[in-house]
C-alpha cells in the first residue's frame, strides 16, 4: 500500500491561513489529519468519511475545514485564524474504516508529516 504524502506546511503569522494537502489513495476509506507538538502526544484534528461526513476536534472547529477529492486522490485541510498553539507536525492518515473517526488506532497508513509553525 502506498503511504500518504503531505505538503503545504510552513511558517505563518498568527491569524494567517494555510492549506495542507495530502496525496492518498483509498476512496472507500476515511481520511484524517492528526498533529503532534513537541513534547506532546499526537492528537486528532479532523477526519472525513468516504461519504463525505466530517468531524473536528473542538480546538479547531470553525477554523479548520477538511475536504477530499476522490478523483485526484487528495485530502485537504484548510486552516484559517491560525494560533501559535496550532504549531505542530501535521500528519495525514488513511483509516481502515469508511466512517470518520478520531481514534488513531483506526488508521493504518500514515504520512511522514509536514511542519506548521505559527508565530505570535
Amino acid at each position: 500500500q502506498v503511504q500518504p504524502v503531505e505538503s503545504g506546511g510552513g511558517l505563518v503569522q498568527a491569524g494567517g491561513s494555510l492549506r495542507l494537502s495530502c496525496a492518498a489513495s483509498g476512496r472507500t476509506f476515511a481520511m484524517g489529519w492528526f498533529r503532534q507538538a513537541p513534547g506532546e502526544e499526537r492528537e486528532f484534528v479532523a477526519a472525513v468519511g468516504a461519504s463525505g461526513n466530517t468531524m473536528y476536534a473542538d480546538s479547531v472547529k470553525g477554523r479548520f475545514s477538511i475536504s477530499r477529492d476522490n478523483v485526484k486522490n487528495m485530502v485537504y485541510l484548510q486552516m484559517i485564524s491560525l494560533k501559535p498553539e496550532d504549531t505542530a507536525v501535521y500528519y495525514c492518515a488513511v483509516a481502515r474504516k469508511s466512517w470518520a473517526t478520531p481514534v488513531s488506532i483506526n488508521y493504518d497508513r500514515w504520512g511522514q508529516g509536514t511542519q506548521v509553525t505559527v508565530s505570535s
